[in-house]
């Protein structure tokens, strides 16, 4: 995409060796709290009762407000600057995460949820852009690479993290310490690389809060589509792999997330790999690594079908691993590449759209796997014993397996769209791009 701009735009300057600390400090706690407050729930509705809509709000309320505040944020972040708006977005998650703590009923601590959500959305937006324009070449990429391993491990572990300190301090203290981790993040903030506001217009006119002309950059658009399938692939299973594990395999909690293992444990090391490989392999590229990454999750979903009642785990541990790399393999250098082919001063509304890709995309799929599974069992169970199936409680394998089945059948379709869609956005001659 070409766009005729007038913005002026100061050098940002050289990040400090506290940049990337400071930074990921922060972006580890915000997917920890997408992934992590649901475990809590049931202590929560114990203390401040147990109203269905009010209590599932606590998580809904952070996931929409994350999700439509990114948009928001990106092009506020143009003009206010990205470390203003990472210092804004580490305060007013701050807030929300002590209002959470102390919350003395549910509807108080939805309020605080959305206010943490905000800002989350202002945390993810102004660190992505800063990272973008503070660092360059091979420093970027590993930068990003960082960025990614750290969303990842954020959003891998939040359950892990979270339900240890609901067993050692209660569900007020997980907001407690993300309220500490936040709050000296917004402390720091200042010693963060900043560059001046920016007045961005195209044509000679204001460029609109919601800049929808940056999906015209095909590359850019491609990128933003590969986290969408993340979605799909990965973020769905993290979720509610747990539960099939257990509804079809009667194993407990622990033993499910030991097994879980297997899909986080690739988050965690394939982008810093995949850094090192763009960076020493010529014939490894983005286009590449994106490539590889779709055929994980797809073939990583039509592996899981192995899993049933009459099967050993071992039959499942490869496609577990399939979708952990699927999912770990374009994180990071997704982001530092779709923010390198837009305009630098519009960086900002770049990451806002890429990120409401990404976040809307989890609680849209997230939801409908939900939505899928619970209606295949409820055709075949009804009242109480339909409802404790589809939570995932033991008793009815076949009947989970069956919805499990078909669920899983329909994210195998959807990835097969996304892939078939990617591969058309980008064209034959994408494949040559190298830039991550």
């Amino acid at each position: 995409m070409t766009a005729t701009s007038n913005a002026s735009v100061d050098t940002t300057p050289a990040p400090s060796r506290w940049t990337l600390p400071i930074v990921l400090a922060a972006q580890f706690v915000t997917p920890m709290s997408i992934a992590g407050t649901a475990i809590a729930l049931p202590r929560i509705s114990g203390d401040l009762g147990a109203q269905p809509t009010a209590l599932q709000w606590v998580v809904n309320g952070f996931n929409v407000a994350f999700a439509l505040g990114v948009l928001a944020w990106g092009a506020v972040s143009d003009r206010i600057g990205y470390r203003v708006t990472f210092a804004l977005g580490a305060a007013l998650f701050t807030t929300g995460s002590v209002i959470s703590a102390v919350a003395p009923i549910l509807i108080v601590l939805d309020a605080a949820r959305i206010v943490a959500g905000i800002g989350a959305a202002a945390i993810l937006t102004g660190a992505s852009s800063m990272l973008s324009n503070a660092y360059q070449g091979t420093a970027r990429t590993k930068a990003f690479a960082l960025f990614g391993t750290i969303n990842g491990l954020g959003l891998a572990l939040g359950p892990t993290v979270s339900g240890l300190l609901v067993a050692g301090v209660g569900w007020r203290g997980v907001f407690i310490v993300q309220a500490i981790v936040l709050a000296i993040a917004a402390a720091s903030a200042r010693i963060l690389p900043g560059a001046s506001p920016t007045s961005v217009t195209t044509g000679g006119k204001r460029v609109p809060i919601l800049d929808l002309s940056l999906l015209r950059n095909r590359e850019f658009l491609a990128m933003c589509l590969v986290p969408v399938a993340g979605s799909i692939g990965f973020v769905t299973l993290l979720t509610y792999l747990p539960s099939a594990l257990s509804g079809i395999k009667a194993m407990s909690p622990g033993s499910a997330g030991l097994v879980m293992l297997a899909m986080t444990i690739p988050v965690l090391v394939a982008p810093t790999a995949v850094a090192k490989l763009i960076n020493s392999v010529r014939s490894i590229h983005v286009g590449s690594v994106v490539y590889a990454s779709l055929a994980a999750l797809v073939l990583g979903n039509a592996g899981i079908l192995l899993l049933s009642e009459g099967r050993s785990i071992a039959w499942v541990i490869v496609p577990m691993v399939l979708l952990g790399l699927g999912f770990g393999l374009p994180i990071g250098l997704v982001d530092g590449h779709a923010l390198a082919v837009v305009p630098a001063e519009r960086t900002g509304t770049a990451a806002g759209l890429l990120n409401f890709f990404r976040i809307g995309s989890e609680a849209v799929f997230v939801a409908g796997y939900a939505f899928v599974l619970s209606t295949v069992v409820g055709h075949h169970l009804t009242g109480a014993a339909a409802q404790d199936t589809s939570a995932g409680q033991p008793g009815n394998a076949e009947v989970y397996r069956t919805a499990f089945t078909t669920t899983i059948t329909g994210v195998i379709g959807l990835l097969v769209a996304i892939t078939v869609a990617i591969l058309l956005v980008r064209g034959k001659d994408a494949n040559s791009t190298t830039e991550a």
